[in-house]
C-alpha cells in the first residue's frame, strides 16, 4: 500500500497511461494503459484505473498532486484532445480531485522532462558524435501524431518550450515524394509532416506508392506494413517504411537547424524503439545530414532513439518534482 502518492497520466491519441508516484520512494508504480477507442470519455477511462486502484492497492486518499499529459493544446479550459474524440474540461478535472492540485501539460511537454532525466542506456544513439553542452535539445515522436519540443538551456537548467511542430507543412525532396506529397494534397487540401510522419502517416506513404505503382493495398493497418516491411516480403511495404525514415531524418535536420540543436536531438514515442533497425539501415541518417552548405554544422550532432518505456508517465513525474 502507497500511504501517500501523486498521480500522472499521459494521454495520447491511441493510448491513456496512468501511474503512481509513491512519494517515499520517487518511484513510478501500478502503471496501466487504456485503449482510448474503448471509453467514450476521458473520465470513464480515469475512474476505472481509480477504481482499480481502490480495490487492489487500497489508495483510499486523494493523490497529493496530479500531472496529466494530453495530446493537444493545453492553454483553454476546455481541452480538445488533436487524434482522438475525447475532449475534458480543466475544472471538472479539479473538482474531481476535490482540491488535490491538477497540472495539465502538453503530452510532449511532458516527454521533454523526461528526456531531461535519461540515463545513457535508455537511448540509442544513431550516428553524429558528442552534444554541446548548454545548447539546445531537439525532441520529436512519431506516433498517433507527430510530436515536436525542445530544451532551452536558462540560466544553467533546462526549460522545456512546447510547439505544434508536427503540424508544419511538408517538404518533399525528390520526385517520388512530391508525388506523394501531390497525392496527400488532393486528399486533404494542405500536407503537414504528421500527414506522414505518424502511425496514420505510413498507411498514407503506403497507399500512395500503391497508386503510384498501380499495386493493390495490401494492408490497411500501419503495423500490418511495419510487420511485412520488418519480415521483407513486400518491397511497397520496404519502400514505404524506407520513405517514412528518408522523411523523418529530413524533418529531423530540419527541426535541429531551425533550433541550433548542437545539444542532440532524441527521438521518442512508443513506436520509436521499433524504428531502430530501419533508421540505421536507411538514408535517415544521410537525409539528417543532407542539407546543402550546412551538412558539415549536422555532422556531428548525434540523434538518440529513445527506448525507456512509459517515458510521458516518466516526465509527469519530473514535471511534479520540479513543481515542488
Amino acid at each position: 500500500m502507497v500511504a501517500d502518492w501523486q498521480l500522472v497520466g499521459d494521454i495520447g491519441g491511441t493510448n491513456a497511461r496512468f501511474g503512481v508516484i509513491d512519494c517515499a520512494t520517487q518511484k513510478l508504480v501500478h502503471t496501466q494503459r487504456f485503449n482510448v477507442a474503448e471509453y467514450a470519455v476521458f473520465t470513464d477511462a480515469l475512474d476505472h484505473f481509480l477504481q482499480a486502484l481502490k480495490s487492489s492497492h487500497q489508495l483510499t486518499k486523494l493523490p497529493g498532486a496530479v500531472c496529466l499529459a494530453v495530446a493537444g493544446p493545453v492553454e483553454s479550459d476546455v481541452l480538445q484532445f488533436t487524434n482522438s474524440s475525447w475532449s475534458l474540461r480543466r475544472s471538472d478535472i479539479e473538482c474531481f480531485f476535490q482540491g488535490s492540485p491538477v497540472h495539465i501539460i502538453n503530452d510532449f511537454a511532458a516527454v521533454g522532462h523526461g528526456v531531461l532525466a535519461l540515463e545513457e542506456r535508455d537511448s540509442h544513439q544513431i550516428g553524429g558524435g558528442h552534444s554541446v553542452e548548454g545548447r539546445p535539445i531537439a525532441v520529436l515522436g512519431p506516433g498517433t501524431g507527430l510530436g515536436v519540443c525542445s530544451l532551452v538551456a536558462v540560466n544553467g537548467r533546462y526549460e522545456v518550450v512546447v510547439g505544434e511542430g508536427g503540424h508544419a507543412d511538408f517538404a518533399p525532396v525528390d520526385p517520388q515524394e512530391i508525388a506523394v506529397y501531390e497525392i496527400l494534397k488532393a486528399r486533404f487540401g494542405r500536407v503537414s509532416s504528421e500527414r506522414l510522419l505518424s502511425g496514420a502517416g505510413l498507411l498514407h506513404i503506403y497507399r500512395a506508392l500503391a497508386q503510384l505503382a498501380n499495386k493493390p493495398v495490401l494492408h490497411e493497418q500501419p503495423e500490418q506494413v511495419h510487420k511485412a516491411a520488418a519480415q521483407g516480403v513486400e518491397t511497397l511495404a520496404v519502400n514505404s517504411m524506407q520513405m517514412f525514415c528518408r522523411v523523418l531524418g529530413s524533418f529531423a535536420g530540419n527541426l535541429t537547424l531551425t533550433l541550433g540543436a548542437l545539444g542532440g536531438v532524441y527521438i521518442a514515442g512508443g513506436i520509436a524503439p521499433q524504428l531502430i533497425s530501419f533508421l540505421e539501415s536507411s538514408e535517415f541518417r544521410y537525409r539528417f545530414e543532407s542539407k546543402g552548405r550546412f551538412r558539415s554544422y549536422l555532422t556531428d550532432v548525434p540523434v538518440r532513439v529513445v527506448t525507456r518505456a512509459d517515458l510521458g508517465l516518466h516526465g509527469a513525474a519530473q514535471f511534479l518534482a520540479n513543481e515542488s
